[in-house]
């Protein structure tokens, strides 16, 4: 029995603690070792239960769970995975906690919405199963402490360069760590995939915008891809880059998954290969699988840049490990260095 993920189960609903406990429990490989309703009773049940890891809701009386999440990562850090609201209130509460320290987050059951309870049950069993093995405190003061923006050797109003980033569990932190050190006059557009549940990304835009220089939206089919801008792909659809005229637009559409994911980094990275070839500058970041990981290695072959974050800095080294291994990287880089990285390519 030693070898099964010890998890604390924590909301102020009986019945979200009982279906959460319900789900897990049919899983063999973790077992719930307790329950807290608020987040003072978690703070001391993960020092008593001393858990592998933590799931915990935001909205809760006495303490709140993004106040338990703090002092818990400043007394004894564990993976918390954050139950999230679909409200833009509770998106906000979500990123605040992933940028504290929460490893990842997952839609309550009691906010189903279009996911099944078997959906949602799969989803926090595997993202419990990667936070057990993920680095904890990784993430928690990097933010703060890098918010200087690096200075453009020289300055350029455009540049025909593009960038796309692909990025998974530990990526919404890591993200906002490298669009907060973009400058003011950036020459180039962004592309982002970031694995996330529907509705929770255009908060996560939103989010980006308003801790960085560039503008930074959700991305729409048919808009223009523009220099100083950013363009979040959405969190039910897949994005790709086409070549429109003299210039680039997005194309956004709903299909099946490509590598397990929608959006999907590969089908990102894969259109950068074919559209924007040598002038791509390709970016893997943290995140558990291997998608993004053949595309990244199309857009190297393509004449591309490519960038991977390295293992200390993520919280989960995977897919950026299967492109280091499929020898899709020129450089591995620390997360601090990669917005530095991409303004010398550019």
């Amino acid at each position: 029995m030693s070898s099964q993920i010890r998890v604390l189960v924590v909301d102020d609903s009986t019945l979200v603690r009982k279906i959460v406990t319900d789900i897990l429990e049919a899983d063999p490989e973790i077992t719930v070792v307790g329950t807290a309703n608020n987040g003072k009773t978690a703070i001391f049940r993960n020092q008593e239960l001393n858990p592998d890891v933590i799931t915990m809701d935001i909205e809760m009386p006495i303490l709140d769970g993004l106040a338990a999440l703090k002092h818990i990562m400043s007394t004894n850090p564990k993976p918390v995975i954050m139950m999230s609201v679909l409200t833009q209130h509770g998106a906000d509460a979500t990123f605040k906690a992933l940028e504290h320290g929460a490893v990842d987050f997952i839609p309550k059951p009691s906010t189903l919405l279009s996911m099944t309870v078997e959906e949602i049950g799969s989803q926090l069993i595997t993202k419990i199963k990667t936070a057990y093995k993920s680095k904890v405190a990784a993430l928690t003061t990097r933010t703060a402490d890098s918010a200087q923006s690096i200075p453009l050797s020289e300055s350029k109003s455009k540049s025909d360069k593009i960038v796309a980033i692909g990025t998974s569990t530990g990526g919404p932190s890591a993200l906002i760590n490298v669009f907060n050190k973009f400058t003011p006059n950036f020459p180039s557009p962004v592309l982002v995939v970031q694995h996330m549940p529907e509705g929770f990304t255009a908060a996560f835009s939103k989010r980006l915008n308003d801790s960085s220089e560039l503008k930074v939206k959700e991305g729409e089919d048919g808009d223009d891809v523009l220099p100083g801008h950013g363009y979040v792909a959405p969190g039910h659809s897949h994005m790709r880059i086409v070549k429109k005229g003299g210039g680039f637009k997005l194309k956004v559409y709903n299909a099946e998954k490509v590598s397990g994911h929608r959006p999907s980094i590969d089908v990102l990275f894969n259109s950068f290969a074919e559209e924007v070839g040598d002038k791509s500058i390709g970016v893997i970041m943290t995140g558990m699988g291997r998608d993004g990981a053949e595309g990244l290695l199309k857009i190297k072959k393509s004449g591309g840049y490519t960038i991977a974050q390295n293992e200390d800095t993520s919280v989960v080294f995977g897919m950026n490990r299967v492109a280091v291994e499929y020898g899709a990287v020129n450089e591995v880089v620390p997360l601090d260095d990669i917005t530095l990285k991409i303004l010398r390519r550019i």
